[in-house]
């Protein structure tokens, strides 16, 4: 069994489990299953995002969850923003079917699209990225893939991140910074990092 949650088609059999995730204030069932990031459970690092955070600002109408699994950020986040559209982006094709149905489960289908990068429309531009990123793919993979989408962020737009100390996250801030990205460190707990990425001064 050589499946990751970055395959593209999973391999192993589809067995849904119930996940319970408490965010800002709202507490969600989901399924996960095999071949998608954390199977059975929020991982650490998500539940320190959720802690650690208020949520999207108010006036945020684009919303993008990267690499969103089986949509254990961007159900919360839609949840939470019934104004908003969130867009959640995956290559696990598995991970995007789950996020579908959890969203069609919580009646958020019409403001909830899952999608392979690829899919996102080139004009969409986004207030805010939610995200635990896929830290495994390797950093020159990760590099490129937050320089892509970080580009995609409004003028006045911010990226949430949560990142392992473990994982790199301190390096992954001064790249950040020397990238011209303005970023601080907003809670450090349980071994992660959480960063805000503003795209003020980008471009």
């Amino acid at each position: 069994m050589n499946d990751h949650y970055f395959s593209a088609s999973p391999d192993s059999d589809l067995q849904r489990v119930p996940v319970t995730v408490t965010a800002w204030g709202h507490r969600l069932t989901l399924f996960s299953a095999s071949g998608v990031f954390a199977r059975g459970r929020v991982d650490l690092g998500t539940s320190v995002l959720f802690r650690a955070t208020s949520g999207p600002r108010k006036a945020s109408r684009n919303l993008l969850d990267l690499g969103c699994g089986y949509g254990a950020i961007a159900c919360p986040l839609a949840v939470h923003s019934p104004a908003a559209t969130v867009w959640a982006v995956d290559v696990n094709e598995r991970a995007l079917q789950l996020t579908w149905e959890n969203a069609h489960a919580l009646g958020l289908v019409d403001r909830l699209r899952p999608m392979r990068p690829d899919q996102v429309p080139e004009d969409v531009s986004f207030d805010e990225i939610w995200s635990n990123p896929p830290i495994r793919i390797g950093k020159s993979a990760l590099h490129e893939l937050l320089g892509t989408w970080l580009t995609r962020l409004t003028p006045s737009g911010r990226a949430v991140l949560v990142v392992g100390k473990n994982l790199g996250a301190d390096s992954l801030q001064r790249w950040l910074l020397g990238e011209g990205y303005p970023c601080r460190r907003l809670a450090s707990a349980k071994g992660f990092r959480v960063l805000e990425v503003s795209a003020e001064t980008c471009g």
